[in-house]
């Protein structure tokens, strides 16, 4: 026994030693005295940075040991992450400046404001550097602690200017949750003798990946909306201290070398001023210059872009700061084969070290031209005019948009008076400006605009956002003087009167962007609750009550629990979720009767939906997201290698989102009894593809007349293909409001969020396509005129029957990246209302 225990701790030890990357701290960090009183990363962690991948609770340990070991820095908890992950900033600079920063911010938050003299010789400069949003791209994350440490126990002339000139914010992961995951799987698989064949376990995570925070969000598409508690912190920190540079250190495919920006320059948004760009190219000398000394190959002006404000090295550009966007080949496991060789986790890391170290030199020579630009873009507020009024008179979204303006530190005021504005009368109780005459002008102008002129064609991401538009509110622009009231925080709400337990019933309007929320509660609770299919008028308490389509409608008698124990829980829901209701005293109408056979009592809905490879993450997150968070249903995830053993009977609807399904790997005949026995499948996007090859829906394709099409040469090939891709756009569709699954909207047009370009022809049955594109359907974004002429007209949803169940066809995802709030009545539309579709208006 003695001998197999020496034996198996000689193999451990041999394996541990073969399998360290063995090497040594002036790999990454330049060779000078360091304070051996600063905690050292490997002596810390007992192994050197990039031997293993750091996970998230190691990193937030260390960093946090790190501050407490120098007097340079102040270590600071900014939030936390869904998986209750802290978010951490470190502070660092010198002692005087730490010690006067109520000062600098003060005077740094004057810079900003138009009319403030502020003499910049003195004040310090603030970089920004942030890592790893994506959480599989850790390369960042694990380079931060060696920034950090270099900052903190370096000794030398140049780094006591740059503490003594600047203050720099290590942000070291900006996606703790995806992290994680991602040094899970990645260590989890290191083996003892580094296997570098691409084809391996190690390289390639399982579905989701580790790309994604918890609700399998890309974190850098939301710098702008904020959906996550993660990038609230972050858009908090990055207020509070105006940052003149931010760095986001990505990684890419692993078979590429080393980007930094400028990106292409045809695709810069043209809200960012060309100065910003000139900085940027004169900073990426630096990083050139500090590359070169490596020998590591790079480039830049290919490939990315800097026109969505959305992401964290744009973000910055139009907020007086020059945001930076590196981009690292992906070693992804520890050692890879490549097209460029073999790629070690070391050699990665230590280019994202180089660069911000080259980020920080360049702050410190460059630092006036930097202060002068972030000065000057503020300057330009004082000539600004007008602004923009917008509707809210649902709590919900008005809350939602107004709070995110004001975490951009963007000014709204109450409409001081009832306005008409382009035939529109704007109420001043519900509606709200928005004046470009403000420190953040250029962020409101990017905020609210509709673009249809582009420089280029090919969009890193998406080309339009216009947050009413996603908001489906109401909204103008106007060019002269403003209408101001007070300035808007926050929306206070009133709570409804408490009703009357003798009352007949009590009515929630389905407009409301939470009345779903309560309507699922009221149904887990075992409450009955009615749906108006045709709008009616009521005379109740001496007065007439005009009562919607999808009005909801909870009898106070014949229910499971008392009157007042009715009306105590639909107050109590109503007041905790901010909608409004009223009592009713009778149930007699001018139309339909509340008690009329036309008036359906609602269905609990149980929910699964599938996921797995194949599957958009994104797409499938932004669905469980909406239930979970905002709908608060519960859903039953289910992987598509689980679907054959898994019983369906328990679910009535069944979400398929966008992705790739096909017969090999789903229970097709399964599946088909259970839409047969009565079961709802609602499917998005490319799913569609799969429903139409089922033959369970016969949606056709839009087909091109390829005679017109025009010769293209092969050097423009990649030019006009690309010119095709709808990236992201908003467009416009017509609505039947007569329709169950448009219930709650007011207007019969309705804006969606288009990418890629399925486009489907109206089924045979019109009716069974109640929502489609209008003969000019683009409202925001590049689409190009062959894919406008596609789109026109065509089919937006359908609806089909198969056996005694439904298909729900949505083209287009209503969820999309959370934001799209003017989706979500739909979603649950399809989700509460599907049985009331008529047999007629289903497609067969």
């Amino acid at each position: 026994m003695k001998l197999v225990k020496l034996c198996l701790v000689t193999i451990y030890s041999l394996c541990i030693i073969h399998m360290a990357a063995q090497v040594p701290n002036d790999y990454y960090l330049p060779d000078i005295e360091y304070n051996a009183e600063v905690v050292d990363p490997q002596n810390f962690l007992k192994h050197q940075i990039g031997e293993w991948h750091i996970t998230h609770d190691q990193l937030y340990h260390y960093m946090k040991s790190l501050c407490e070991s120098s007097p340079n820095c102040i270590f600071e908890e900014i939030g936390r992450t869904h998986e209750n992950r802290p978010l951490v900033n470190l502070i660092i600079s010198s002692k005087e400046n730490l010690n006067n920063l109520d000062e600098i911010k003060k005077q740094r938050r004057a810079i900003t404001e138009s009319s403030a003299k502020v003499d910049l010789s003195e004040l310090p400069m603030v970089i920004y550097q942030g890592y790893s949003i994506h959480g599989n791209e850790s390369s960042g994350s694990n380079a931060s602690t060696l920034v950090a440490y270099y900052l903190l126990a370096g000794k030398s002339a140049e780094l006591s200017r740059l503490l003594e000139s600047t203050i720099v914010i290590i942000d070291p992961s900006y996606n703790p949750d995806g992290l994680q995951r991602f040094s899970t799987w990645a260590n989890s698989h290191k083996h003892c003798t580094l296997s570098s064949d691409p084809n391996g376990r190690e390289f390639n995570e399982v579905w989701p990946g580790g790309r994604t925070n918890h609700y399998w969000f890309d974190l850098n598409r939301d710098w702008l909306f904020n959906i996550h508690p993660s990038s609230q912190a972050r858009i908090n920190s990055f207020h509070t201290w105006h940052p003149d540079i931010l760095t986001d250190h990505h990684e890419m495919g692993s078979n590429s070398t080393f980007f930094f920006q400028p990106g292409i320059p045809s695709r810069t948004n043209p809200n960012t001023p060309q100065i910003n760009q000139d900085l940027t190219e004169k900073i990426g000398t630096y990083h050139a210059s500090f590359l070169d000394s490596l020998g590591s190959l790079y480039y830049s002006k290919e490939n990315f872009d800097d026109y969505y404000y959305g992401k964290g090295s744009t973000y910055p550009d139009i907020n007086g700061c020059i945001g930076i966007l590196f981009e690292q080949a992906s070693s992804r496991g520890h050692l890879r084969d490549t097209d460029n060789g073999l790629l070690s986790f070391p050699f990665t890391i230590r280019n994202q070290v180089v660069t911000s170290l080259s980020t920080q030199t360049a702050a410190l020579q460059l630092r006036e031209d930097i202060l002068r630009y972030k000065q000057e873009f503020y300057k330009k507020a004082a000539n600004r005019s007008g602004g923009y009024v917008f509707e809210a008179r649902d709590h919900y979204k008005g809350s939602y948009f107004i709070e995110m303006l004001n975490r951009h530190q963007i000014e709204v005021y109450q409409l001081n008076a009832d306005t008409k504005l382009n035939d529109y009368n704007y109420e001043a109780s519900v509606s709200y400006v928005v004046p470009n005459k403000q420190r953040q002008g250029a962020l409101v102008k990017t905020i609210f605009e509709t673009v249809d002129k582009f420089r280029d064609s090919l969009f890193y991401d998406v080309s339009s956002w216009t947050l009413p538009l996603a908001l489906n509110i109401n909204y103008t622009e106007v060019k002269g003087n403003l209408n101001l009231g007070k300035q808007v925080k926050e929306l206070s709400f009133q709570p409804s009167p408490i009703v009357d337990a003798k009352n007949f019933a009590v009515i929630i309007d389905w407009s409301e962007y939470n009345a779903p929320t309560i309507l699922y509660q009221l149904l887990k609770n075992e409450i009955k609750v009615r749906v108006t299919k045709e709008p009616t008028t009521i005379t109740s308490e001496g007065k007439q009550k005009k009562i919607e389509r999808g009005t909801l409608v909870i009898p106070l008698a014949n229910q499971s629990i008392s009157r007042e124990e009715v009306v105590n829980l639909v107050g109590k829901l109503c007041a905790e979720y901010q909608v409004h209701y009223k009592p009713v005293d009778t149930g007699r109408s001018t139309g339909k009767s509340l008690g009329s056979p036309q008036q359906k009592v609602i269905e609990l809905p149980s929910i699964a939906m599938i996921a797995g490879e194949g599957v958009s993450a994104y797409e499938t997150g932004s669905t469980w997201y909406q239930l979970d968070k905002r709908l608060r249903i519960p859903v039953t995830i289910i992987d598509k290698r689980e679907l054959p053993e898994r019983s369906l009977s328990k679910y009535n609807i069944i979400i398929m989102p966008n992705g790739s399904y096909n017969q090999e790997d789903l229970p097709v005949e399964k599946i088909r009894k259970w839409i047969d026995e009565g079961g709802t499948i609602i499917a998005f996007r490319r799913a569609i593809s799969f429903t139409n090859k089922m033959g369970w829906t016969k949606l056709e394709k839009k087909k091109e007349d390829t005679r017109s099409k025009a010769r293209v040469v092969y050097e423009n090939l990649q030019q006009s293909s690309g010119a095709q891709v709808i990236g992201g756009a908003i467009f416009n569709t017509k609505i039947d409001l007569a329709h169950p699954l448009f219930f709650g909207y007011k207007n019969n047009t309705l804006p969606v969020f288009k990418r890629g370009t399925q486009f489907y022809e109206v089924t045979p049955n019109p009716i069974a396509t109640p929502m489609k594109y209008t003969d000019q359907p683009v409202l925001s974004g590049y689409c190009s005129k062959r894919n406008r002429k596609f789109a026109a007209g065509g089919a937006a949803l359908s609806c089909a029957s198969l056996g005694k169940g439904k298909i729900i066809a949505i083209v287009d995802n209503p969820n999309f990246r959370g934001y799209w709030l003017g989706g979500s009545k739909l979603f649950a539309n399809a989700l509460f209302f599907n049985d009331l579709i008529a047999n007629g208006a289903l497609q067969r």
